[in-house]
């Protein structure tokens, strides 16, 4: 394998090209988890690894709490398996929560007062009741506790991590939140050493070739213990050294199609944020063009023979979604497999597309 081969094998084991699965609730726990902040963007990382996958169907498997959202890796809103949401919030909350003092004492937050916020939600969730963002606002302002200036998103981000409240789905353009320990009563348990071996099982094959230093920042960890994780799962890894560093792969990794065919990848999607190091895939001229100003932002991506070579936006209109790519190289000859991509994500949401290719950026 050379470096160039790289992205061509990534593609296969994230299920982007190549042999499918079958329901979203599949790509989730085949994955470990998916960046999730942008909603609409990460339905759209689901679908593209699923057969004939649908905006429907995601949302109704999130509906029916086969997977939900919270912040378990990095601190950051994932898609997660929602009986693996404890185990690996675990493994990230008492890092998280032991240096979250400092941003407690900037907006006058306490555990006190987060043990308050906790019984009015245990009391108003109970009974597998979900609540909107506002309705959970509304609940803590009449409860004397201020929402403002970020007060409101700490706490729901602090007892999320603290294994309280999920986000499950939508409400129109809002989030809704239930109790995780009503959702999943017998959820998995896992000790810290076996939880960093089965993340390493999950990460490796579906991210794979990956290295030790992308496990490590794709799950927040310490490289030590990254280590531990993948000592845990070699039995079923092989490794080899590609331009002087050392990749983990599936030993019974499928194999890459390697044709020059066109995606569109959603912005924060895991073929760009799955790694600390993202150079075999995003030429050091276009990084700067995914994410303007190292603003933490990720554009969608237009990949072409596993090489990230433009972005595309998409307004979603009443009788069609308007897809807008913008290369930069020159796509000459490519037109029709660009608009196959396009459709591809148009049949995704359900609307007839309206697409248009600009001329290549310098």
């Amino acid at each position: 394998m050379i470096e160039r081969d790289i992205g061509f094998h990534r593609l296969a084991n994230q299920r982007v090209t190549g042999e499918k699965l079958e329901k979203p609730e599949d790509v989730v726990r085949w994955m470990g988890a998916l960046q999730a902040q942008d909603y609409l963007q990460a339905v759209w990382a689901i679908g593209a690894r699923t057969q004939s996958g649908t905006l429907a169907g995601v949302e109704q498997a999130l509906e029916d709490g086969k997977i939900i959202r919270t912040w378990p890796m990095r601190g950051t809103i994932h898609f997660v398996p929602a009986e693996d949401a404890r185990w690996m919030l675990q493994l990230s909350a008492a890092k998280m929560l032991a240096a979250d003092g400092r941003r407690m004492a900037q907006l006058d937050l306490t555990v006190e007062i987060m043990a308050r916020c906790q019984d009015l939600f245990c009391s108003a969730l109970s009974g597998g009741k979900r609540l909107s963002r506002p309705e959970i606002m509304a609940l803590l302002e009449e409860a004397g506790i201020s929402t403002q200036g970020q007060r409101g998103y700490h706490i729901l981000w602090y007892l999320a991590q603290s294994g309280v409240i999920y986000v499950g789905p939508m409400q129109g353009k809002q989030q809704t939140f239930g109790l995780l320990d009503e959702l999943v009563p017998d959820a998995r348990a896992l000790a810290r050493e076996d939880a960093l071996v089965e993340l390493a099982r999950r990460y490796f094959p579906s991210h794979g070739p990956a290295t030790v230093h992308d496990f490590a920042w794709w799950a927040g960890i310490r490289v030590a213990e990254a280590r531990l994780g993948l000592e845990g799962a070699q039995p079923a890894l092989l490794s080899e050294t590609i331009a002087g560093k050392e990749y983990w792969f599936a030993a019974n990794a499928p194999s890459p199609d390697a044709g020059d065919g066109v995606l569109l990848l959603p912005g924060f999607d895991e073929y760009l944020l799955g790694y600390k190091d993202r150079s075999a895939v995003l030429p050091a001229e276009h990084a700067q063009k995914i994410v303007p100003g190292n603003n933490g932002i990720f554009r969608p991506m237009i990949v072409v023979a596993g090489q990230v070579v433009g972005t595309w936006a998409r307004a979603i209109k009443k009788k069609a979604v308007e897809v807008t790519l913008q290369p930069f190289i020159s796509l000459a000859g490519a037109e029709d497999q660009v608009i196959q991509a396009a459709q591809s994500y148009a049949d995704f949401v359900g609307l007839p597309l309206s697409a248009k290719i600009a001329d290549a950026a310098g």
